[in-house]
């Protein structure tokens, strides 16, 4: 599925930084699905804290790789560092075709 994030009346310079964007989220996405995968299931303040990722960029992605059957949630809260309670996630695992 692809997300733009540019309209087609911005300039060409909102073009160019939406690229720039794109590749940002991609490698953003690598990281979560990669964390979820390699420490399990975690709300957005548990995955900021293993990649380092800022709370925007992590919830901005969280949606996109639902959307993409990557990651799903657990349909349990967990606490936050804030003490809040926050959706919990987890990694999908894809079910390939054998040819």
């Amino acid at each position: 599925m692809m997300t733009f994030r540019s309209r087609n009346t911005d300039p060409a310079t909102s073009w160019m930084a939406a690229a720039q964007a794109d590749d940002l989220a991609k490698d953003h996405a690598i990281i979560i699905v990669d964390c979820l995968q390699r420490y399990g299931p975690l709300g957005k303040d548990g995955i900021m804290l293993l990649t380092k990722l800022d709370k925007n960029q992590i919830s901005r992605r969280l949606p996109e790789l639902e959307r993409q059957g990557l990651i799903k949630q657990t349909g349990q809260l967990v606490k936050s560092l804030s003490n809040r309670l926050e959706r919990e996630w987890a990694f999908q695992p894809q079910q390939r075709s054998l040819i």
